[in-house]
């Protein structure tokens, strides 16, 4: 009787967390999934077509074209925010005065809204006048096209998503970087180890569940970048920064073809959800907990 009373005053309490997440995610979901089986262009009734979808989905050019994409984006961005986010939380795991004015100052980007950080980049970055350029003309440099070119366009979008991340994989790190006991560097350093050994040696090795966990949430948000591309590039020129999520919303919403767009939504789901998998499996080979 006491754990019925106990077990309903606990389903209170869940209760509104619980309903939203119903609501706006699962029941999404699943509707995703039905209408990823069928043709549906927001006018008239869904109808059932089975792996009609899929099937097309298989053969278009353009899925797979942002497909690489998003898996170039990925390849960039990943290895700069984990660096930068790296290197900022090494320089501020120690007190001095200001330190804590400038993890905020770190932080800052992360609250700040996506179509703002992508404005201000794309200004900062705009081949005409833009700051870069405008620094590089005065040292006889001509700049490059940045998002104008097919080249470079990719490239621009990758520094403002890893500018704006990174407080958020700093902040991580310096969580993980203050879990570590400091006998372990102290004694260390009494056995004569330098302070790159006690990096590679003690440090990296303890904060792999910090990166662990940065990896894995980093691979899950950017499987699904939108923002920064819609603001500055919509996928273009020419494709060349055409990822996932857009080619979805352009389906949806552009085409009318939203059955279509949930297959697409699908399979992105799955890809995530593969990956994650590998990396939950091969986590027990490189993560290192006390």
């Amino acid at each position: 009787m006491i754990k019925a009373k106990h077990g309903r005053t606990a389903a209170l309490f869940i209760a509104p967390s619980f309903i939203p997440l119903v609501l706006f995610i699962i029941l999404p979901m699943f509707a995703a999934a039905v209408l990823s089986f069928s043709s549906w262009d927001l006018l008239s009734p869904p109808r059932w077509i089975g792996l009609a979808n899929f099937q097309e989905l298989i053969h278009n050019k353009d899925f797979y074209n942002a497909l690489k994409n998003t898996l170039i984006f990925i390849a960039g961005y990943l290895p700069l925010v984990y660096l930068l986010g790296l290197s900022a939380a090494l320089a501020l795991d120690r007190k001095f005065k200001g330190s804590s004015a400038l993890r905020a100052a770190y932080f800052l980007p992360v609250i700040t809204s996506w179509v703002i950080v992508a404005l201000l980049w794309q200004w900062i970055l705009n081949p005409q006048g833009g700051l870069v350029n405008s620094a590089l003309a005065t040292i006889g440099i001509n700049g490059p096209g940045w998002w104008t070119s097919t080249s470079w366009s990719m490239i621009s979008v990758i520094i403002p998503s890893a500018w704006k991340d990174l407080g958020f994989v700093m902040l991580i790190l310096l969580a993980g970087l203050q879990s570590i006991p400091p006998e372990y560097k102290e004694a260390a350093a009494i056995d004569g180890a330098s302070k790159r050994q006690i990096l590679f040696r003690i440090t990296l090795p303890l904060l792999t569940p910090a990166s662990f966990f940065v990896l894995v949430i980093s691979l899950i948000n950017n499987f699904q970048v939108f923002d920064q591309i819609w603001v500055m590039t919509r996928g273009g020129p020419e494709g060349s920064t055409s990822v996932i999520v857009q080619q979805i919303v352009k389906n949806s919403f552009d085409y009318g073809r939203m059955g279509y767009a949930s297959a697409m939504s699908m399979v992105l789901f799955l890809i995530i959800l593969l990956i994650t998998g590998i990396q939950i499996r091969l986590q027990k080979r490189w993560v290192n907990y006390e």
